[in-house]
């Protein structure tokens, strides 16, 4: 009996070296050797070639690219949790499985937003930048004065499993948890995590020491910490966003931390990244990160392991484990 045929699948950029020899192993596959991103025109390339996509969450695979999709493509396979970046209704409608790599990331993300908002209530990015400038004259009893964390108050918007980690490892800190979601969670989940619940995100908002987005980046979701909402904030709180740059008004959030009606932000992503808002970048008061919550070498390892499995699972006639369905978005 012949050997059934390899599936192409080509990558768009470097992954762990371990994920990349497997997938060369089990798949007919291009590699991304220099590690730079597709541009537009390269994408086009790849979806005209491959009949598997490997895509990272910095490409945008939109409609414009989709159409441009020969029939051998398949499937897109994608490095990553979110899909905000994938046009899924249009994939659908052309036949196109998609898949992601939910749940590896959830421990490693938790952790980055609870270093988040450690560093910018204490003032760590601050004073490591003073100690490296040389202009620390030493102990002072009102130098870098941030604000204790203990018995606060951390809204977290997005109770899934990276808004529950997080909870867990804020209440070892001696937060009080509040949450936002669009349904609420299993009481069981609720009594564990000691979270009360708000129907209203307006409410919730007018209460909260520190509020943590960690809702994924739908239409749904765009700007839901618009102008209107982040007014609504008390002067002396906090925002730290680990999950998708697009669910904040961006300018609106700069303007208030330039004027002082916030305290302070912890982003590790952006609206438009990779740039970065210039009046973010001149704030003191504002801990930048590059989109580095899950860069773990064990979850990049883990989120390669769940490709390969999608799209093995795929190519021998079974579902997929982590297929994304356009309603469910």
């Amino acid at each position: 009996m012949p050997e059934r045929k390899k599936p192409l699948v080509i990558v768009t950029r470097r992954l762990p070296d371990v994920v990349e020899t497997r997938m060369m192993e089990l798949f007919d596959t291009r590699l991304n050797l220099d590690d730079e991103p597709m541009d537009a025109a390269a994408l086009v390339e790849a979806v005209r070639t491959a009949e598997i996509l490997v895509p990272t969450v910095a490409d945008r695979i939109d409609s414009a690219i989709l159409r441009e999709a020969g029939p051998q493509l398949r499937m897109i396979a994608s490095f990553g949790t979110g899909v905000d970046h994938i046009d899924v209704e249009t994939a659908r409608q052309r036949g196109i499985v998609v898949t992601n790599t939910p749940g590896v990331l959830t421990e490693d993300t938790a952790d980055m937003t609870m270093a988040l908002i450690l560093s910018v209530s204490r003032r760590l990015a601050e004073g490591e930048r003073l100690v490296r400038s040389g202009q620390w004259k030493g102990w002072g009893p009102t130098t870098m004065l941030g604000h204790r964390i203990y018995g606060k108050r951390l809204g977290i918007i997005g109770l899934g499993r990276i808004g529950q980690a997080l909870a867990r490892r804020a209440r070892g800190f001696g937060l009080s948890i509040h949450y936002h979601n669009r349904r609420r969670v299993h009481p069981e989940i609720e009594a564990e995590l000691e979270a009360t619940y708000w129907e209203s995100l307006d409410q919730m908002l007018a209460r909260m020491d520190v509020v943590s987005v960690n809702c994924p980046h739908t239409p749904a979701t765009y700007h839901l910490l618009s102008a209107r909402r982040l007014k609504l904030m008390r002067s002396h709180a906090y925002v730290v966003n680990t999950s998708r740059g697009e669910v904040i008004d961006e300018t609106a959030l700069a303007r208030m931390l330039e004027k002082g009606e916030l305290a302070g932000a912890g982003l590790d992503v952006f609206e438009h990244e990779p740039a970065i808002n210039p009046k973010l970048l001149a704030l003191d008061n504002v801990v930048l990160l590059p989109h580095m919550g899950s860069a773990t070498i064990e979850g990049r390892i883990d989120m390669g392991e769940k490709v390969i499995v999608n799209i093995k699972s795929f190519v021998d006639g079974h579902a997929p484990p982590d297929r994304v369905i356009a309603t469910m978005l």
